[in-house]
């Protein structure tokens, strides 16, 4: 999947939370490791919403054809929430930061890291530069899924511009393993806020996550 698929967006400036780029992240013991970025697009940034939908609605159709023998489903649960209602996982409000946006998250198998680069398309290799609370643009590929029982859309993580810097979020601090490459302990699984990581979308299914594939990986260093 590339771009200039259906399913395939590119977004315009948006704020980036629980900012998993470097290194995969599980917020829950036992979980799957995936690296992973939530994304904050502003309501007024219509014109990509439209493309969003556009592509969930090409999602949905590869569902019929691809994954849901040859029909929809009645309610297709979909990643993308209004960060002016509240979580679908307790009910309760999204943090101040997601007011005004519309907030879903993408994420990518450990087999599959995201390029990670700056506004000049340069790869960012001091780590500390990414964090949660910056700008940026991200490639996503939305795509039908059915494990389980379940059938929705999910949201594979791209490629990952940098556009600006921004007042940090508490999500998804970047540690010194992320920065430095210093290993953590088997029993690190606390991130430095001292209590696990809740991602504002707890319950985006992380199964099978496709990647756009427009790009060939590059390996550096």
């Amino acid at each position: 999947m590339g771009i200039g698929e259906a399913t395939n967006v590119t977004t315009g400036k948006a704020r980036l939370s629980y900012v998993h780029l470097f290194k995969p992240y599980a917020a829950m013991q036992g979980q799957e490791e995936k690296f992973s970025v939530t994304v904050l697009i502003p309501k007024t940034d219509v014109e990509t919403m439209a493309r969003i939908n556009a592509a969930i609605e090409a999602a949905k159709q590869k569902g019929i054809t691809e994954k849901w023998n040859g029909a929809c489903p009645p309610i297709v649960p979909t990643p993308v929430y209004d960060g002016d209602g509240v979580r679908p996982s307790d009910g309760m409000p999204f943090g101040e930061e997601c007011k005004g946006h519309w907030v879903f998250t993408a994420s990518a198998k450990v087999d599959y890291p995201p390029e990670v680069v700056d506004k000049m398309g340069n790869p960012i290799i001091n780590q500390s530069e990414v964090y949660s609370g910056m700008y940026g643009r991200v490639n996503v590929n939305f795509f039908p899924y059915s494990f389980g029982g379940k059938k929705g859309i999910g949201c594979g993580l791209g490629p990952v511009q940098k556009l600006e810097d921004g007042e940090t979020l508490s999500g998804g601090h970047v540690s010194a393993a992320q920065a430095f490459g210093a290993p953590q302990p088997a029993s690190a699984t606390h991130p430095q806020n001292g209590g696990v990581q809740i991602n504002p979308i707890t319950d985006v299914i992380f199964c099978g996550v496709e990647r756009p594939r427009m790009f060939k990986r590059r390996r550096y260093g």
